[in-house]
């Protein structure tokens, strides 16, 4: 006898989106985990560096080894080593040396990536920026999102 099993949305980051700045949104650690492997893995054979702004305790070495990530193309900072966070992530985004940039909402505020979303006409990287879910049904961040970002 066939059992149904429950389906687990799973985003995808293989088209190309015009869009440079992307929000993901996960419900756990556990899930944004997996989601920026799959965001590390895909940039990890373009020919750019991934750049992570990222908080303490986040990726895990032991982690990214055991998936198989090429760590020489991985550029991690952590928050506390930068002085002005927009400005170097519109750097990064223009620079042309970095496929991907991923950081989280608990450090780059909607307000900046608001405003870092007018001057992407001319991003050569993609920006991920990882949010809970908890944060996304909040009505106060609903009505704050640029029109123009893509929600995965």
């Amino acid at each position: 006898m066939l059992h149904t099993a429950a389906v687990r949305h799973v985003k995808s980051y293989h088209q190309e989106n015009p869009v440079a700045i992307n929000l993901v949104h996960t419900e756990d650690e556990i899930s944004a985990s997996f989601e920026l492997l799959k965001i590390i893995h895909r940039y990890n054979s373009s020919n750019g560096w991934t750049l992570l702004v990222a908080p303490d305790h986040i990726p895990s070495r032991d982690l990214l080894d055991s998936c198989s990530i090429d760590t020489s193309k991985l550029l991690v900072i952590r928050r506390k080593h930068i002085v002005d966070c927009e400005y170097m992530l519109n750097c990064a985004l223009q620079n042309g040396r970095f496929a991907a940039i991923v950081t989280w909402t608990d450090i780059v505020t909607l307000a900046q990536l608001e405003a870092m979303q007018l001057n992407t006409h001319q991003a050569k990287a993609q920006l991920y920026c990882f949010a809970s879910d908890a944060d996304a049904d909040s009505d106060a961040v609903q009505t704050k999102l640029p029109q123009a970002m893509q929600i995965c």
